[in-house]
């Protein structure tokens, strides 16, 4: 997706959250439903009677399902990045940096029903790829910024392919989502995801860099253990 098409869309986005200060609320609700019910089984009429709100006056806000979700989407997003964009602004080094916002995909794809994913694809798939992408296009944008950073740092090697390094982080961070990937490897989605942070800190960093991370993986480790119990 080309740079301009990438931020006029974020742009967009962004006027969602100014449009009516109930909007964002009455959207957290509806995802709340989805995880719930699944979106197949909710119609727009179930979805105004579990709000508690008329159908004319959740029309006033969407157009349809479709646009429905549409939005939510573009909540969501938007809520991702502003999260994305503070971690990226704190004063900690690069592996910190990713440390956090790694944690943040993490915490999302654990959550999200793979059900619920299912219904997307199959039924609003072109929704679903146009969210996908322009979220991996924000997570790489972020990536790059990490990685010129912990180069400079000293923390990560300078010899590293930057792109392909993306690519094969991105795609082990989609697919720890997957739960046959579990079940074939007989390990909890915790376990995996620290192996795939340990295995990439190992790949890109100098040996300062690893050693920064050997002080701190303890600390990792605790932190997942107790976040799952």
């Amino acid at each position: 997706m080309g740079s301009n098409k990438f931020d006029t869309k974020f742009k967009m986005i962004d006027e969602l959250d100014t449009q009516d200060e109930k909007f964002g609320p009455m959207l957290e609700q509806i995802k709340e439903l989805f995880f719930e019910f699944g979106i197949k089984n909710l119609n727009m009429d179930d979805i105004s009677r579990k709000l508690g709100i008329s159908k004319k006056t959740l029309y006033r806000y969407v157009k349809s399902k479709e646009d429905l979700i549409t939005k939510l989407f573009e909540y969501e997003l938007l809520k991702w990045i502003e999260s994305s964009d503070n971690l990226g602004k704190q004063d900690v080094n690069a592996i910190e940096k990713l440390f956090n916002v790694s944690l943040l995909v993490y915490e999302e794809m654990k959550r999200f029903n793979p059900m619920l994913m299912f219904e997307l694809r199959k039924y609003y798939e072109h929704l679903f790829k146009e969210h996908h992408s322009l979220k991996l296009g924000y997570i790489a944008k972020s990536m790059r910024l990490n990685l010129e950073q912990g180069i400079l740092e000293g923390l990560y090697r300078g010899d590293i392919n930057s792109e392909a390094v993306i690519a094969i982080y991105m795609n082990y961070l989609v697919e720890i989502h997957n739960s046959d990937l579990c079940k074939m490897a007989d390990v909890t989605f915790d376990e995996l995801f620290r192996i795939i942070f340990e295995n990439h800190i190992r790949a890109i960093s100098t040996p300062e860099g690893v050693a920064y991370f050997e002080i701190r993986k303890k600390e990792i480790t605790e932190y997942l253990n107790n976040n799952n119990q």
